[in-house]
């Protein structure tokens, strides 16, 4: 059986190109107390907390010189940021070359919530799977992280 075209081409790109998931990069979550819930698991498993949840710091495996990090965050329950999910989890996932994956997304019929924003510590945008589970997608900047200090769950 032969490749699409998209296929062939992507097989050519630079693997830290091709538009993909690297990788968790947050795990969000409703709560009745999101301060109360930080200090519980602070408390009695030993997460670093801080004002998002906590910060989970990790090495690359393709570049181990370089710190990756996971967000864990409990969210007020009924929080509008999960919408239009009526799930009370939210997964991010780390990906490279949001922009192709964007449009490859697109091409394949995926729900696409919103455009592409840019900050410094990288770009972001929301999809819904096929359980209309929204996903963000976010492809880091981990040296802004990094830069910032601050304690983080190891």
């Amino acid at each position: 059986m032969g490749q699409n075209n998209e296929q062939a081409d992507q097989s050519k790109a630079p693997k830290d190109m091709i538009p993909r998931v690297t990788g968790i990069g947050g795990v969000f979550f409703f709560s009745e107390n999101p301060e109360k819930i930080k200090e519980w698991y602070a408390q009695n498993l030993g997460l670093e907390v801080n004002q998002w949840g906590s910060s989970f710091e990790f090495r690359n495996a393709h570049r181990p010189e370089e710190i990756n990090y996971l967000q864990w965050s409990p969210f007020a329950q009924g929080s509008e940021y999960f919408a239009p999910s009526k799930k009370e989890f939210m997964i991010n996932y780390r990906v490279q070359n949001i922009e192709g994956l964007v449009d490859k997304l697109k091409a394949n019929g995926v729900t696409v919530l919103d455009s592409i924003e840019t900050f410094d510590y990288g770009k972001f945008v929301h999809i819904m799977d096929g359980e209309g589970n929204k996903i963000e997608l976010w492809e880091p900047v981990d040296s802004v992280f990094t830069a910032m200090g601050g304690k983080t769950t190891k």
